[in-house]
């Protein structure tokens, strides 16, 4: 059979707080979120694996805050002053490990921002304690601020998040698919993002369904 040649082609993924399913692995941090600006000290991380909901929780507050949101990693350019002005988002802290320069950017706008009675809003893969950041007075700042952690999915929450995944990407799986991913998949969030977008590359390019057969043999493949 011929494979039709596979474009990457964009998606458009869903950020608003109605596409935010609210499940025991993530009601702390979604309450948390919507009893915005009452958060202690005027700030607050949302902490957990890639995939598990952070970048969507960041959308939807900044959404009703109004907030910028800008990559831990491009501090460094980032005009500080500026961003202070208002509330802000801050995402993948953790990444800025090792990198001095964008620490120090980070503690001017956590100590400004929070100056100009703005809220702080930031995110990493874990608790801020396992951050490993060098810059002393920024650690004692990231672990004084309020956690709030998702967790991985269960069932449910899997199955909703398998389903907003195809859907951001137009796919429409047979009935029995997302039952048979998440009873065979490992459990986790980045886990399933990988699974749809291989599903989604397979069907383009074999002009097949998203089935259960179809999941059955990217499964395989990935043992």
């Amino acid at each position: 059979m011929h494979k039709q040649l596979n474009l990457t082609l964009p998606f458009r993924t869903a950020l608003g707080r109605d596409d935010f399913f609210v499940s025991p692995a993530n009601a702390m941090a979604i309450g948390l979120i919507d009893s915005w600006p009452n958060w202690p000290s005027g700030k607050l991380v949302l902490a957990g694996a890639a995939g598990s909901g952070k970048t969507h929780l960041v959308h939807v507050w900044a959404t009703v805050s109004q907030a910028k949101i800008i990559p831990a990693t491009d501090l460094v350019d980032a005009d500080i002053p500026f961003l202070a002005q208002g509330p802000v988002a801050v995402e993948d802290v953790h990444a800025i490990r090792g990198d001095l320069a964008a620490q120090k950017a980070l503690f001017h706008l956590h100590n400004l921002t929070l100056a100009e009675g703005n809220t702080l809003l930031l995110t990493g893969a874990a608790d801020p304690k396992h951050w490993a950041l060098e810059l002393p007075d920024l650690m004692s700042r990231m672990q004084g601020t309020t956690v709030a952690t998702l967790d991985q999915p269960d069932d449910m929450l899997l199955s909703v998040v398998m389903a907003k995944l195809f859907n951001d990407r137009q796919l429409m799986p047979s009935l029995d698919t997302i039952p048979y991913l998440v009873k065979h998949m490992d459990r986790s969030f980045e886990t399933a993002q990988s699974l749809v977008a291989r599903l989604d590359s397979l069907s383009m390019s074999e002009k097949r369904p998203v089935t259960r057969a179809l999941a059955k043999r990217v499964l395989q493949d990935t043992l």
